[in-house]
């Protein structure tokens, strides 16, 4: 957005439209979002627009972009992290199935070998 302000302002002085300090700032501020509403009254509150430098805006801008990036990456990365896969639960003892299908698999062997000697 900087970069196309500076563009146009720069346009604008080549055709003798010349802007003061504060009035590009006031500019910038007027254009933003309304996202970034509590950000410009907060600017607007804590600086005076009149010295306040046209970079000292934008990197005040910039850190504030760069922070909102970083909370919505961690806000996505929480909403990955926080799937949960839940199991049902039974009240039989697992050792108990254990050796209920140990005797079963014995008892199917068993069987079988009995019929090997039969018909062997």
């Amino acid at each position: 957005m900087f970069v196309r302000f500076t563009n146009i302002i720069n346009s604008l002085q080549s055709l003798n439209k010349c802007y003061t300090n504060s009035e590009m700032v006031r500019k910038i501020l007027r254009c933003l979002p309304k996202s970034w509403m509590p950000k410009v009254m907060a600017i607007e509150e804590a600086k005076d627009l009149n010295t306040l430098p046209l970079e000292e805006l934008l990197g005040s801008l910039m850190t504030h972009e760069m922070t909102i990036k970083n909370h919505e990456d961690d806000e996505e990365q929480d909403k990955k992290k926080k799937k949960v896969i839940a199991f049902k639960s039974s009240t039989v003892d697992s050792s108990d199935e254990d050796s209920n299908d140990e005797m079963a698999l014995i008892t199917r062997r068993f069987k079988k070998y009995l019929a090997k000697k039969k018909f062997g």
